[in-house]
């Protein structure tokens, strides 16, 4: 009885274990996930920026910058990198320069386009016929007990 029982668990685990090695082979073992790091920047974004606004409104578009060098605070640097799961890492970098409160210049591989396309419309106008209104009920009793003549 007691050689019975070790076969046959010694038939069940090697069953299972040939099992988990077939579906070793088939199943991919590691996962790797999409890493991005810094501001996220666009080129509708970076077409948004224009000579002389503030520093504010360059916050408003394009967010906090990533790097101010505390020693020339009239540069900040904008850094956006991706690296899709485990494939090559790509990096959209820009820097922007100021004259007191004002932007001057902006350097990098996202520039602003010189004569962005105007974004599509997202608001629609439609002209709706006249049409003849049926009196409601309310008007059809009160034209009953009312004496003008139409």
């Amino acid at each position: 009885m007691l050689h019975t029982l070790r076969l046959i668990s010694f038939l069940t685990t090697f069953v299972f274990l040939s099992a988990c090695s077939t579906l070793a082979v088939d199943v991919p073992l590691v996962y790797k996930i999409d890493i991005d790091q810094g501001n996220v920047l666009t080129q509708d974004m970076v077409n948004q920026l224009r000579p002389n606004m503030t520093k504010r409104q360059v916050i408003y578009v394009l967010g906090s910058p990533l790097l101010i060098d505390p020693f020339t605070t009239n540069r900040w640097d904008y850094v956006y990198s991706v690296q899709p799961g485990g494939e090559d890492r790509f990096e959209d970098r820009i820097a922007l320069f100021f004259a007191g409160e004002n932007l001057i210049h902006v350097e990098g591989n996202l520039t602003p386009a010189l004569n962005p396309a105007p974004p599509p419309p997202t608001e629609m106008t439609i002209e709706a016929p006249k049409r003849e209104l049926k009196k409601t009920l309310y008007e059809m009793i009160v034209g009953v007990f009312s004496f003008d003549d139409d």
